[in-house]
């Protein structure tokens, strides 16, 4: 039950999310949604952390690289395929799409490939300097790249305009009320306060599945990012059927920037008090994996154009994840 509560208002503070975004537009409604979710994130990380010792050292790790792997070929996979399996070709814009993931392999390359080769902590961990760097870094790097989608280059984040879709009903609807849209933002504030309430309720239920099934306890972490990605994946999935794959581009990599970009310096906050070890160097299989979706991402980006072809391959690294998170 606390499972379902905690889905349940996950889904309803992106649903608020979605009202907010709908009022103020692109890119800004894309950002709204990513960094609510973002905030999600960082609660359950910090508060499982907080309450699961030792154990829980590469919680943060697990779950930012899943995040990452979720968003760059579940989410971007999945919305490829479902776009092209209706529209055929979809057209988006390189300009934007490549700069995010320039960012995103700059970031994920810093804060989770780095921790793994330096010697001044050893076994993946960092020293108090290195995360404070990593946060800093991080969060500047991110308020650059929000800059640049929202104010210096919006346009390079906008919907191809002769794609988008003339007769859809939900792209055209009229915009929410003020008063509509800022009943949304205070529900969605209230959601976000539940989701951290039920997070130290719902730990023990997660490690419990875990154990049970015999996976490794790394598995968490992939379902934590699973779930507070989960509406993330629909609305990106929405956006593709509906003919405006920038839009799936823009919650996909959005979210994975956000992860990285807020989860880290929260966790380098977060470490003042917190006295447990902190994991954040990814291992072999997980760089392998890294590199490989970095690859065909810029393979994918570089076309301006997606097929079911390019949906296909990553939906297949997504796969491969996931089969060697329950059997590395």
């Amino acid at each position: 039950m606390v499972c379902l509560a905690l889905a349940a208002g996950v889904i309803a503070a992106v649903h608020h999310a979605e009202v907010v975004a709908h009022r103020v537009g692109e890119p800004f409604g894309t950002l709204i949604l990513a960094i609510a979710v973002t905030v999600i994130e960082v609660a359950l990380i910090v508060t499982l952390m907080a309450s699961g010792g030792d154990k829980a050292a590469t919680l943060a790790r697990d779950t930012v690289f899943a995040a990452v792997m979720i968003t760059c070929n579940g989410i971007v996979g999945l919305a490829l395929l479902v776009g092209a399996l209706r529209h055929r070709v979809q057209d988006f814009r390189v300009e934007g799409s490549g700069g995010a993931l320039a960012v995103l392999a700059a970031l994920v390359t810093l804060c989770l490939v780095l921790p793994t080769v330096t010697i001044s902590a050893p076994g993946g961990t960092v020293t108090p300097a290195q995360l404070a760097f990593a946060g800093f870094a991080s969060l500047a790097l991110y308020c650059v790249f929000v800059f640049v989608q929202t104010v210096r280059h919006r346009d390079y984040f906008l919907p191809v305009p002769n794609k988008a879709a003339p007769n859809d009903e939900e792209e055209h609807a009229p915009a929410p009320s003020t008063k509509t849209s800022l009943v949304s933002l205070g529900l969605l504030l209230v959601c976000l306060v539940a989701v951290v309430g039920l997070a130290k309720t719902v730990s023990p239920t997660l490690e419990s599945a875990v154990a049970s099934i015999g996976a490794p306890l790394g598995v968490v972490g992939v379902a934590i990012a699973l779930l507070v990605l989960m509406p993330e994946t629909l609305a990106a999935v929405r956006a593709a059927r509906r003919d405006r794959l920038q839009t799936s581009l823009n919650l996909a990599l959005g979210s994975a920037l956000a992860s990285i970009g807020l989860t880290i310096p929260a966790l380098a906050i977060a470490s003042i008090w917190m006295t447990g070890p902190l994991v954040l160097g990814l291992g072999p299989t997980e760089i392998v994996f890294l590199v490989l979706t970095m690859v065909i991402s810029m393979l994918t980006l570089i076309t301006r154009r997606a097929t079911v072809l390019q949906g296909a391959v990553h939906l297949l690294v997504f796969s491969a994840f996931l089969f060697t998170a329950f059997t590395p």
